[in-house]
């Protein structure tokens, strides 16, 4: 099998795919205010059949893992069958999605039936009121019942991403590591990402660096046991309470990257692949894939292996986020 090695010798196992630009949340920072906010036109989303063309082609040269972003996966229609399809690639090891929770509850037994295999949350607050605040919708009781459902379900490890905004929701900490306590729950805290120009107030008053949060927590909770770091160069750092059920961890993006061990591209929503997220170079895979007809199954092969080829080649050695901000859009149209 050929694999996919970056310029720096990285080994690239890992496609993060965005199935829509589009969510049902308005997160502050997120999205641009409403007024700024223009949808991609449906026909320049990339299809399902083409995913799977591109996913295929992609395990075949070393990819193992696929994580289903947005926007937000669960509105795009026809999801499960999609990752029905996923799951009969042969080699295709883990598959996973990124999701606000809010459908999660109705279609969490689907879902991993269909055979998606784990599940990260995103979760910004335990208030209802200031979850309102921040997504820009009254949302967390379907949220919390998606959590109730996924674990229910097995979507396991069932882990909860909390972007931390300093004089938000940075009052909660304590709380969310209480969850970990008495629920077998991962729970993440992350660094406030300033990746939007138009957002750069939001940014630079809200963003607090996961030190001073972990300080804070070391100095409260004296019992805390480090865990070894988790399997595939993941992102965090992880600790946990004596006889917790689960454990929580912490993800500098900005002020500590991990770029050095970084194994992953990104797919957009319109068909571009991305390789870092902090970097606004893109290759227009899907705009070059539609000029191949569908009888040439070689040629559509053959190009998609020579962008993904391009993609790890183009993947620079680290970002330079919180030094100097090069990449400006809505993560939301990205995927994280």
């Amino acid at each position: 099998m050929e694999k996919l090695i970056d310029s720096f010798g990285r080994e690239i196992i890992y496609l993060r795919i965005s199935l829509t630009d589009r969510c049902n949340f308005r997160c502050i920072y997120c999205s641009p205010a409403e007024n700024m906010f223009h949808f991609i036109e449906h026909e320049q989303i990339l299809r399902f059949e083409e995913i799977l063309e591109i996913v295929q082609a992609a395990v075949e040269m070393g990819i193992s893992k696929v994580r289903l972003t947005g926007g937000e996966p669960l509105v795009r229609r026809g999801v499960v069958n999609l990752i029905r399809q996923l799951k009969k690639i042969t080699g295709l090891e883990d598959i996973s999605m990124t999701t606000n929770g809010y459908y999660l509850s109705e279609m969490a037994r689907s879902l991993h039936s269909a055979g998606l295999d784990r599940i990260n949350i995103s979760l910004d607050s335990l208030d209802r009121e200031k979850f309102k605040s921040i997504a820009g919708f009254d949302g967390l009781p379907q949220v919390l019942d998606g959590i109730d459902a996924a674990l229910r379900e097995g979507l396991t490890p069932v882990k909860i991403n909390v972007v931390l905004l300093k004089g938000i929701n940075d009052d909660e900490v304590e709380n969310f590591i209480k969850l970990t306590a008495e629920r077998p729950l991962t729970v993440r805290f992350i660094e406030l990402m300033p990746t939007n120009h138009s957002l750069k107030e939001i940014n630079e008053s809200h963003f607090i660096s996961v030190k001073k949060i972990r300080e804070k927590i070391m100095d409260r909770f004296l019992e805390i046991k480090e865990v070894l770091a988790e399997k595939g160069c993941g992102p965090a750092s992880y600790y946990h309470l004596p006889d917790a059920q689960g454990m929580f961890g912490f993800i500098t993006a900005v002020s500590q990257h991990f770029c050095t061990c970084c194994n992953r591209i990104r797919l957009t929503a319109e068909g571009n692949l991305r390789p870092c997220l902090f970097n606004d170079s893109e290759l227009e895979l899907k705009k070059r894939l539609r000029k191949v007809p569908l009888n040439q199954q070689e040629l559509r092969k053959s190009t998609i292996r020579n962008f993904l080829k391009e993609a790890v080649r183009a993947k620079p050695s680290g970002h330079r986020l919180g030094a100097q901000n090069n990449a400006d859009f809505s993560m939301s149209q990205i995927g994280g």
